[in-house]
Protein backbone atom coordinates (compact mmCIF):
# COMPACT_ATOMS: atom_id res chain seq x y z
CA UNK A 1 0.00 0.00 0.00
CA UNK A 2 3.03 2.60 0.41
CA UNK A 3 4.27 1.36 -2.64
CA UNK A 4 0.93 2.75 -4.37
CA UNK A 5 0.85 6.03 -2.42
CA UNK A 6 4.40 6.63 -3.94
CA UNK A 7 3.93 5.72 -7.39
CA UNK A 8 0.87 7.87 -7.05
CA UNK A 9 2.81 10.67 -5.52
CA UNK A 10 5.30 10.93 -8.61
CA UNK A 11 2.70 10.59 -11.06
CA UNK A 12 2.89 6.58 -11.70
CA UNK A 13 -0.26 4.56 -12.21
CA UNK A 14 -0.56 2.21 -8.93
CA UNK A 15 -1.26 -1.40 -9.58
CA UNK A 16 -4.91 -1.23 -8.87
CA UNK A 17 -5.30 0.75 -12.11
CA UNK A 18 -4.04 -1.80 -14.44
CA UNK A 19 -5.24 -4.25 -16.77
CA UNK A 20 -6.39 -7.15 -14.82
CA UNK A 21 -4.21 -9.57 -17.32
CA UNK A 22 -1.09 -6.62 -16.16
CA UNK A 23 -1.04 -7.19 -12.29
CA UNK A 24 0.29 -9.01 -10.14
CA UNK A 25 -0.90 -12.23 -9.42
CA UNK A 26 -0.04 -14.00 -5.49
CA UNK A 27 2.74 -16.60 -5.20
CA UNK A 28 1.57 -19.91 -3.80
CA UNK A 29 3.82 -21.15 -1.25
CA UNK A 30 5.58 -24.45 -2.51
CA UNK A 31 4.34 -25.76 1.11
CA UNK A 32 0.73 -25.85 0.04
CA UNK A 33 0.97 -27.29 -3.01
CA UNK A 34 2.79 -30.31 -1.24
CA UNK A 35 -0.14 -30.74 1.14
CA UNK A 36 -2.76 -31.40 -1.41
CA UNK A 37 -0.65 -34.47 -2.84
CA UNK A 38 -1.85 -37.49 -1.78
CA UNK A 39 -0.11 -40.38 -0.63
CA UNK A 40 0.02 -43.57 -2.98
CA UNK A 41 -1.05 -45.24 -0.65
CA UNK A 42 -4.54 -43.71 -0.35
CA UNK A 43 -4.88 -43.10 -4.11
CA UNK A 44 -7.61 -45.77 -4.13
CA UNK A 45 -8.38 -46.03 -0.44
CA UNK A 46 -9.11 -49.06 1.55
CA UNK A 47 -9.69 -50.54 5.20
CA UNK A 48 -8.93 -53.88 6.82
CA UNK A 49 -9.69 -55.42 9.72
CA UNK A 50 -8.30 -58.86 10.79
CA UNK A 51 -9.40 -60.42 14.01
CA UNK A 52 -8.93 -63.68 15.97
CA UNK A 53 -11.60 -65.86 18.22
CA UNK A 54 -12.18 -68.57 19.83
CA UNK A 55 -10.54 -71.72 17.57
CA UNK A 56 -11.73 -68.76 14.39
CA UNK A 57 -10.70 -65.37 12.58
CA UNK A 58 -12.07 -63.39 10.73
CA UNK A 59 -11.04 -60.66 7.68
CA UNK A 60 -13.32 -57.59 6.37
CA UNK A 61 -12.68 -54.91 3.74
CA UNK A 62 -14.89 -52.00 2.77
CA UNK A 63 -15.84 -52.46 -0.66
CA UNK A 64 -15.09 -49.08 -2.42
CA UNK A 65 -12.80 -48.30 -5.26
CA UNK A 66 -12.00 -44.83 -5.99
CA UNK A 67 -9.61 -42.30 -7.80
CA UNK A 68 -8.39 -39.99 -4.91
CA UNK A 69 -12.08 -38.37 -3.85
CA UNK A 70 -13.83 -39.28 -6.99
CA UNK A 71 -15.54 -43.35 -6.23
CA UNK A 72 -15.04 -45.33 -9.07
CA UNK A 73 -17.03 -48.48 -8.03
CA UNK A 74 -18.65 -50.29 -5.08
CA UNK A 75 -17.72 -53.81 -5.60
CA UNK A 76 -14.15 -54.03 -5.09
CA UNK A 77 -13.50 -56.21 -2.16
CA UNK A 78 -10.01 -56.29 -0.96
CA UNK A 79 -10.00 -59.75 1.13
CA UNK A 80 -8.61 -62.60 -1.01
CA UNK A 81 -8.58 -66.16 -0.37
CA UNK A 82 -5.65 -68.00 -0.91
CA UNK A 83 -7.34 -71.81 0.85
CA UNK A 84 -10.44 -72.33 3.05
CA UNK A 85 -7.91 -71.49 6.00
CA UNK A 86 -6.33 -68.57 4.97
CA UNK A 87 -7.08 -64.90 3.18
CA UNK A 88 -4.85 -61.93 2.94
CA UNK A 89 -6.09 -58.74 2.64
CA UNK A 90 -3.84 -55.80 0.41
CA UNK A 91 -4.38 -52.31 1.45
CA UNK A 92 -2.52 -49.62 -1.09
CA UNK A 93 -2.69 -49.22 -4.87
CA UNK A 94 -5.49 -51.23 -6.37
CA UNK A 95 -2.82 -52.43 -9.74
CA UNK A 96 0.08 -53.53 -7.26
CA UNK A 97 -2.58 -55.42 -5.01
CA UNK A 98 -3.85 -56.93 -7.41
CA UNK A 99 -0.28 -57.80 -9.59
CA UNK A 100 0.64 -58.90 -6.12
CA UNK A 101 -2.35 -61.20 -5.42
CA UNK A 102 -1.24 -63.04 -8.56
CA UNK A 103 2.08 -63.36 -7.71
CA UNK A 104 0.90 -65.24 -4.23
CA UNK A 105 -1.59 -67.46 -5.92
CA UNK A 106 1.09 -68.99 -8.07
CA UNK A 107 3.65 -69.13 -5.60
CA UNK A 108 1.26 -71.31 -3.20
CA UNK A 109 -0.05 -73.24 -6.55
CA UNK A 110 3.62 -74.43 -6.73
CA UNK A 111 4.03 -75.05 -3.38
CA UNK A 112 0.85 -77.11 -3.13
CA UNK A 113 2.66 -78.98 -6.90
CA UNK A 114 6.08 -79.75 -4.58
CA UNK A 115 4.38 -80.33 -1.26
CA UNK A 116 1.08 -81.98 -1.95
CA UNK A 117 -0.41 -80.15 1.12
CA UNK A 118 -1.73 -76.81 1.80
CA UNK A 119 0.86 -73.69 3.05
CA UNK A 120 0.43 -73.20 7.01
CA UNK A 121 -0.30 -69.57 7.49
CA UNK A 122 2.87 -68.93 9.24
CA UNK A 123 4.78 -69.97 6.08
CA UNK A 124 2.67 -68.05 4.43
CA UNK A 125 3.28 -64.85 6.34
CA UNK A 126 7.37 -65.29 5.70
CA UNK A 127 6.73 -65.90 1.81
CA UNK A 128 4.93 -62.80 1.93
CA UNK A 129 7.44 -60.79 3.49
CA UNK A 130 10.18 -62.37 1.87
CA UNK A 131 8.58 -61.39 -1.62
CA UNK A 132 7.92 -57.60 -0.51
CA UNK A 133 11.72 -57.59 0.82
CA UNK A 134 13.10 -58.81 -2.78
CA UNK A 135 11.22 -55.85 -4.31
CA UNK A 136 12.64 -53.25 -1.61
CA UNK A 137 14.05 -50.62 -4.21
CA UNK A 138 10.95 -50.48 -6.13
CA UNK A 139 8.25 -52.04 -3.50
CA UNK A 140 4.48 -53.17 -4.25
CA UNK A 141 2.78 -50.02 -2.64
CA UNK A 142 0.37 -52.17 -0.99
CA UNK A 143 0.61 -53.18 2.44
CA UNK A 144 -0.81 -56.62 3.55
CA UNK A 145 -2.99 -58.57 6.86
CA UNK A 146 -3.06 -62.35 6.54
CA UNK A 147 -5.17 -64.33 8.77
CA UNK A 148 -5.64 -67.83 9.21
CA UNK A 149 -6.28 -70.82 10.94
CA UNK A 150 -3.39 -73.48 11.89
CA UNK A 151 -3.91 -77.09 12.29
CA UNK A 152 -4.67 -77.01 15.74
CA UNK A 153 -6.77 -74.15 15.58
CA UNK A 154 -5.18 -71.38 16.54
CA UNK A 155 -5.68 -68.29 14.96
CA UNK A 156 -2.70 -66.41 13.32
CA UNK A 157 -2.98 -62.79 12.52
CA UNK A 158 -0.06 -60.84 10.76
CA UNK A 159 0.41 -57.51 9.44
CA UNK A 160 3.51 -55.48 7.32
CA UNK A 161 4.42 -52.81 5.15
CA UNK A 162 5.42 -52.64 1.96
CA UNK A 163 8.97 -53.87 1.88
CA UNK A 164 7.93 -56.80 4.28
CA UNK A 165 8.93 -56.01 8.04
CA UNK A 166 6.31 -58.01 10.07
CA UNK A 167 3.92 -57.78 12.86
CA UNK A 168 1.59 -60.71 14.57
CA UNK A 169 -1.24 -60.01 16.93
CA UNK A 170 -3.15 -62.30 19.53
CA UNK A 171 -6.23 -59.88 18.79
CA UNK A 172 -6.62 -58.10 15.88
CA UNK A 173 -4.44 -56.57 12.82
CA UNK A 174 -5.74 -52.99 10.56
CA UNK A 175 -4.46 -51.42 7.33
CA UNK A 176 -5.98 -48.56 5.30
CA UNK A 177 -6.24 -44.88 4.83
CA UNK A 178 -7.91 -44.53 8.40
CA UNK A 179 -6.09 -46.85 11.00
CA UNK A 180 -6.93 -44.77 13.80
CA UNK A 181 -10.56 -44.92 13.73
CA UNK A 182 -10.14 -48.59 12.83
CA UNK A 183 -7.63 -49.21 15.79
CA UNK A 184 -9.91 -47.30 18.45
CA UNK A 185 -13.36 -49.11 17.10
CA UNK A 186 -11.16 -52.44 17.92
CA UNK A 187 -9.44 -51.29 20.97
CA UNK A 188 -12.47 -50.97 22.74
CA UNK A 189 -15.01 -53.55 21.28
CA UNK A 190 -12.56 -56.74 21.14
CA UNK A 191 -12.29 -59.19 23.54
CA UNK A 192 -10.54 -63.02 23.83
CA UNK A 193 -12.59 -66.00 22.89
CA UNK A 194 -15.08 -64.81 20.55
CA UNK A 195 -17.48 -67.74 19.18
CA UNK A 196 -17.87 -66.81 15.38
CA UNK A 197 -21.38 -65.46 15.38
CA UNK A 198 -20.05 -62.71 18.03
CA UNK A 199 -16.68 -62.43 15.97
CA UNK A 200 -18.33 -61.37 13.09
CA UNK A 201 -20.66 -58.96 14.77
CA UNK A 202 -17.68 -57.40 16.61
CA UNK A 203 -15.47 -56.97 13.08
CA UNK A 204 -18.82 -55.32 11.46
CA UNK A 205 -19.42 -52.88 13.55
CA UNK A 206 -15.62 -51.95 14.11
CA UNK A 207 -15.71 -51.41 10.35
CA UNK A 208 -18.65 -49.88 9.55
CA UNK A 209 -18.15 -47.14 12.04
CA UNK A 210 -14.41 -46.93 11.20
CA UNK A 211 -15.34 -46.31 7.66
CA UNK A 212 -17.86 -43.67 8.52
CA UNK A 213 -14.57 -41.37 9.52
CA UNK A 214 -12.77 -41.71 6.64
CA UNK A 215 -13.98 -40.45 2.91
CA UNK A 216 -11.54 -42.69 1.24
CA UNK A 217 -13.04 -46.28 2.32
CA UNK A 218 -16.70 -47.44 2.93
CA UNK A 219 -19.48 -48.06 0.75
CA UNK A 220 -20.07 -51.55 1.95
CA UNK A 221 -18.00 -54.44 3.67
CA UNK A 222 -17.30 -57.92 2.83
CA UNK A 223 -16.58 -60.16 5.97
CA UNK A 224 -15.43 -63.94 5.78
CA UNK A 225 -15.50 -65.69 9.22
CA UNK A 226 -12.86 -69.13 8.82
CA UNK A 227 -13.84 -71.87 11.30
CA UNK A 228 -12.19 -75.56 11.77
CA UNK A 229 -14.87 -76.62 9.25
CA UNK A 230 -16.72 -74.10 7.62
CA UNK A 231 -15.70 -70.33 5.97
CA UNK A 232 -18.78 -68.05 6.26
CA UNK A 233 -18.65 -64.77 4.05
CA UNK A 234 -21.21 -61.80 4.07
CA UNK A 235 -21.38 -58.88 2.29
CA UNK A 236 -22.62 -55.64 4.68
CA UNK A 237 -24.46 -53.00 3.86
CA UNK A 238 -22.91 -49.54 4.57
CA UNK A 239 -23.78 -45.97 4.15
CA UNK A 240 -23.45 -45.25 0.48
CA UNK A 241 -22.37 -41.22 1.04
Amino acid sequence: KQFDIFENAVGRPSSSSFPKHLQRTPVVCPCQISQAIMSIFEYNGAAIIAMAGKECVAIGSDLRFGVQLQTMTTDCPKAYKIHDKLYIGLSGLGTDAQSFHQQLVFRHNMYKLREERNIKPTTFGHMVSSMLYEKRFGPYFTAPVIAGLEEDGTPYLCGMDSIGAMETAKDFMVQGTAPESLYGMCESMWRPDMEPEELFETLSQCLLSGVDRDALAGWGAMVHVITKDKVISRTLKGRMD
